[in-house]
């Protein structure tokens, strides 16, 4: 059974980290009297705004924000929740006349909303934690015995996803791909993704990442006391932390955070590239604010 979906009216901005979502969407937003709802595994939490680039204050202001800075950092959060509550505020969206504008990077939790859930079994936490103990390249083998599919679809470098797949597969007696099947359809939305020359989207990821940590990123870290296993796998969390320890210098510890970025855009490209119903709005770095709106709005439209 599948929980009840997001309004049919619904648009969707989606694209790699550092493309330039945060401030579109705000503009889109205020030009089509929408609410944006982000889909963003690690924005969700509360707290480490520099470390998982959230909009500042002046883009939060521009238009109402939902699904970002809710969720307290102790707390595991799952594609199952995400649905839920996404749903949820979108339908509260739309009963207030105004439209839902959903804006992210997080590929599941896009794909979550554009084309349901199946009846996942929810999380074992012991099942889960002891999983999560075993190295990486034991999990891949076990999953690949378990549901080969799976193992070549997954994305091999994501430890949580590698988990729930494992999770579900001993859970349910069943392949977690099976679960899957109903993706193949193609759903008619209206979404759009933003994308850049690879050279100059990593030009971006570099810059913002040396920003990050002029802004003070390292103390927003180390003012972390407690933090649970999905919240602690943002980007550059374990690397700071290695830092506050010592065992990294600061230069290796930004060209580390910088390459892992790298590698995460390049996953989510990968990722967008099977979502055929996105229309690709491709953003030039010395172009105006108001041609890039004109250019989204033309392709929802089109």
């Amino acid at each position: 059974m599948r929980s009840i979906g997001p309004p049919p009216d619904s648009i969707y901005l989606a694209g790699p980290t550092a493309v330039g979502k945060s401030e579109l969407v705000a503009a889109l937003a205020q030009r089509l009297n929408g609410e944006i709802v982000g889909a963003d595994a690690f924005q969700v939490y509360r707290g480490l705004d520099l470390l998982t680039a959230k909009p500042d204050a002046a883009t939060l202001a521009r238009a109402p924000h939902h699904l970002i800075g809710e969720i307290p950092l102790t707390e595991s959060f799952d594609v199952a929740r995400y649905r839920a509550l996404a749903s949820e505020r979108m339908s509260e969206i739309a009963q207030r006349g105004r439209t839902p504008i959903v804006v992210g990077g997080t590929g599941l939790y896009l794909r979550a909303l554009t084309h349901g859930l199946a009846d996942l079994p929810p999380p074992d936490e012991k099942l889960r934690t002891e999983l999560s103990s075993q190295p990486l390249d034991q999990l891949l083998e076990r999953l690949n015995e378990l549901d080969p599919v799976a193992a070549k679809q997954i994305d091999r470098k994501n430890p949580r996803r590698v988990v729930r797949a494992l999770e579900v597969c001993l859970a349910t007696g069943r392949p977690f791909s099976s679960f899957r099947e109903q993706w193949a359809e193609t759903p008619q939305v209206r979404a759009v993704l933003l994308h850049r020359h690879r050279e100059e989207l990593y030009a971006r990821i570099d810059r913002r990442t040396i920003a990050m940590f002029a802004a003070g990123v390292v103390d927003e870290v180390k003012a972390v006391s407690e933090i649970g296993p999905t919240a602690s796998q943002a980007i550059g969390f374990r690397e700071i932390r290695e830092l506050l320890e010592g065992r990294l210098t600061e230069s290796e510890c930004i060209t580390r955070i910088q390459q892992q970025t790298r590698n995460y855009a390049k996953r989510q490209l990968t990722w967008f590239r099977k979502e055929p119903h996105f229309r690709i709005v491709e953003l030039i770095e010395r172009e105006t604010d108001e041609s890039q709106l004109e250019r989204v709005c033309a392709a929802l439209n089109s």
